[in-house]
């Protein structure tokens, strides 16, 4: 089980991935802003992060805080593949798009947490 942080300000989506995440047996916390995340961040073992909107603030966010020892999972529209490319560079671990995070988003957090 890893706990999880996920930095998704979209209620409604985040809901349905706390539910995919507990239904896998992770611990989730939703972050709706980087005050959450940064409270909940100690103790993570994965975080994951929404970058369909605000993107260079998101990311500006990311990097001002205390990410060791933290795997990071973004996921992005699918019809902006420079966010996917600013992500990577960012440092993020992995990054898929939203539709994917939709589907898979409990297997890849596994994936991060026994990496």
């Amino acid at each position: 089980m890893a706990r999880v942080v996920l930095f998704i300000p979209d209620l409604l989506f985040g809901s349905n991935v706390v539910g995919a995440m507990q239904a896998a047996g992770h611990d989730p916390v939703l972050a709706g802003d980087a005050y959450a995340v940064q409270r909940d961040l100690p103790g993570a073992d994965v975080l994951v992060v929404d970058l369909t909107a605000d993107v260079p603030e998101r990311l500006e966010q990311l990097e001002a805080m205390p990410l060791e020892g933290v795997r990071t999972l973004a996921f992005y529209s699918h019809v902006e593949a420079d966010v996917r490319a600013r992500a990577e560079q960012a440092g993020l671990d992995l990054v898929v798009p939203r539709s994917r995070m939709a589907r898979e988003g409990a297997a890849l957090v596994d994936r991060l947490a026994e990496s």
